[in-house]
């Protein structure tokens, strides 16, 4: 029988709701059953998320991820990497500190990962302007990751039982979309989808559908030329390739059809085209996803929810849905995983 994989679950951004969803996730016995979770983060927030969710749990702190295996039901795996104070982790108020902090969690993470000493890396919700603040320029998570693992061909996506979305464009101003938006972009993005779904699915061949840019498709080149010079080309070099994919469909009418067409997947070219509809269907268990790193990295598809931080409210079902994929993909016999023995 295989070794449960040891999957490292960064904490994110302290002053935020990412402590406690991580506590309240490791209660769940499917967690337990998939994986050996692995915190990385600091000692005293989740101390304080312990409290703030009245968790019997206890802490065990471990200076390597294979130290892990030897924690005793009902206590939580952590390797500190910080030892931020009271004032650093204020709820709701993002500090230089903890975003210092946060973004050597997820280096060490994907480090780990990168060695084949942990199968795959579950990321809680971040700050961007903490990390900012501290000196790390990144849009988010997906492009510090991908600078990590050496590589530009990357693709987000989110991910449901009902819907899966990924994106040629991310966290981009609406105004650079259009020159962002190239037969090179798309047809990367398209390739890029088709052999992470294929993973997910099973599926040798997934099914799916493109995106147009504009309303109606362009209306035949009045409203924008994106789709007969850009789009189009780009998913016949596809299907060229042997990838069954479809469009450009409008964005407008396409994800009612999503199921009754059978598509296992939609390529959307900019962020809320995409995200907006499958965040209707999967706010709480919803997945992030970073497809095309050497690495297996899920996500929550929600951010740090300042406004619950310190209740014990905040659901943990992302969380749930996002380690149970990062242990679904480890047992695929995703490369560096097998490598490492989690087959």
């Amino acid at each position: 029988m295989p070794k449960r994989p040891i999957i490292a679950i960064t904490m994110g951004d302290p002053c935020g709701i990412g402590p406690e969803i991580i506590i309240k996730a490791l209660r769940a016995p499917e967690v337990t059953a998939a994986c050996v979770p692995l915190v990385i983060g600091d000692r005293l927030t989740l101390e304080r998320a312990l409290s703030v969710c009245n968790s019997p749990q206890s802490i065990s702190e471990v200076s390597a991820a294979e130290e892990a295996r030897h924690v005793p039901d009902g206590t939580i795996p952590l390797l500190a990497l910080s030892q931020l104070s009271e004032a650093d982790i204020i709820y709701g108020a993002p500090s230089v500190a903890a975003g210092d902090a946060v973004y050597r969690y997820i280096c060490h993470a994907a480090q780990l990962c990168l060695d084949g000493t942990v199968a795959a890396m579950v990321t809680a919700p971040i700050s961007k302007e903490a990390m900012h603040r501290a000196g790390h320029d990144y849009p988010g998570h997906t492009e510090l990751l991908a600078g990590l693992c050496g590589t530009g061909d990357f693709v987000m996506m989110l991910a449901g039982d009902l819907l899966r979305v990924s994106l040629v464009t991310i966290h981009e101003a609406l105004g650079d979309v259009p020159r962002l938006v190239t037969f090179d972009s798309v047809l990367r993005t398209i390739r890029i989808t088709a052999e992470g779904v294929a993973r997910l699915t099973g599926k040798a061949q997934p099914k799916l559908a493109v995106l147009a840019l504009n309303p109606h498709c362009g209306e035949g080149g009045k409203f924008g030329r994106e789709e007969a010079e850009v789009i189009g080309p780009a998913i016949m070099a596809a299907r060229l390739e042997g990838i069954a994919a479809e469009g450009p469909l409008s964005a407008d009418t396409l994800f009612h059809f999503v199921r009754q067409e059978g598509y296992d997947a939609v390529v959307a070219m900019y962020h809320d085209q995409g995200l907006i509809p499958l965040k209707m269907l999967h706010f709480d268990d919803g997945v992030n996803i970073t497809l095309g790193l050497p690495i297996i990295r899920t996500s929550v598809d929600h951010g740090t929810a300042y406004n619950l931080a310190g209740s014990g409210t905040a659901s943990e079902s992302s969380l749930l849905a996002a380690i149970r994929m990062a242990a679904g993909l480890v047992r695929r016999s995703f490369p560096l995983a097998q490598a490492a023995g989690f087959s």
